[in-house]
């Protein structure tokens, strides 16, 4: 009976311990990151991720490749994810449709609208991610192509790939087209995933590229000047709703370890990693940060 005892006290401790842990796991509090359809954001939204999980107590759901700009935005403004990586010019021009001015101006216009739906820019990643227009070096060479401007007399000889989103938002084709006056012979819209390889295919002649993308470099493309000064500056960054920040406070000095930290020449190694050697973003992201002494 003793015996028996001491068993049935042995099994009752375990389950109690069990039980504990099950709901300390529970109640751990969690918070969910997103990010954009493409491997700039994803990325980004990983660096961001594994410091919140290296540096607090949080716990991070990830919800990356959500879709567009748009999607993003919302999600965040309806509570369906907390935080996501975004750029100054896309947060003036796209969502409050303002005009913006240099780097520090379009940053500092970019916090102020944001407090309209209460969210806050706590982190400046360091670079600058501005769209552009890119060709083949054949393309180039054949209509002699160096800037925007180039492209307006011999426009209605070429195909324009454009990304869906591009061609509809107004810091993109439309004002594009407003300030240059390019017609092209065609335009077609289509998903950023085969946008290069369109271009590649020769299908489309130019198409809307990010200065940052790693497919620059490995399919040796031109990337055109924009000589009128269309495209606004378009600084990586973090945007989290402000409930969250005032819950966990600490989320700011994890984000602003990023803060300067990456360039344009260092982004388009990274992206590049992913898009032509086939590296998953969650690695990529982790091995960065492990190399900066962050993690």
């Amino acid at each position: 009976m003793k015996k028996n005892g001491i068993f049935l006290s042995l099994m009752l401790v375990i389950i109690l311990s069990l039980t504990g842990c099950g709901s300390d796991k529970a109640s751990q509090a969690s918070i969910t990151i997103g990010s954009k359809n493409y491997t700039e954001n994803e990325l980004l939204a990983h660096m961001m991720a594994d410091l919140i999980e290296h540096d607090t107590d949080l716990t991070v759901d990830r919800k990356v490749n959500l879709g567009g700009s748009d999607l993003a935005w919302k999600a965040l403004k309806s509570n369906d994810i907390q935080l996501y990586p975004e750029y100054t010019g896309t947060v003036v021009t796209n969502y409050y449709q303002q005009e913006t001015g240099n780097a520090e101006e379009t940053l500092h216009k970019a916090r102020e609208l944001l407090k309209q739906d209460h969210i806050v820019f706590p982190a400046n990643f360091g670079f600058n991610n501005t769209y552009t227009l890119a060709v083949k070096k054949e393309t180039a060479a054949k209509y002699n192509l160096k800037t925007f401007s180039d492209v307006i007399e011999v426009a209605d000889q070429l195909v324009f790939g454009s990304e869906f989103e591009f061609k509809d938002r107004p810091d993109g084709y439309p004002g594009l087209q407003a300030m240059y006056g390019m017609e092209f012979k065609k335009v077609k819209a289509m998903d950023r995933g085969i946008m290069y390889r369109s271009l590649l295919g020769d299908y489309v002649d130019v198409i809307n590229a990010f200065s940052t993308e790693g497919q620059i470099i490995t399919n040796d493309l031109v990337i055109l000047e924009d000589d009128r000064g269309f495209f606004p500056p378009y600084h990586a960054g973090a945007v989290i709703r402000e409930d969250v920040l005032a819950k966990y406070p600490e989320l700011e000095a994890t984000l602003q370890k990023l803060e300067g930290l990456l360039n344009e020449e260092l982004m388009q190694k990274l992206n590049a990693e992913v898009d032509s050697e086939g590296l998953k973003a969650e690695k990529v992201a982790k091995d960065f940060l492990k190399e900066q002494g962050l993690i």
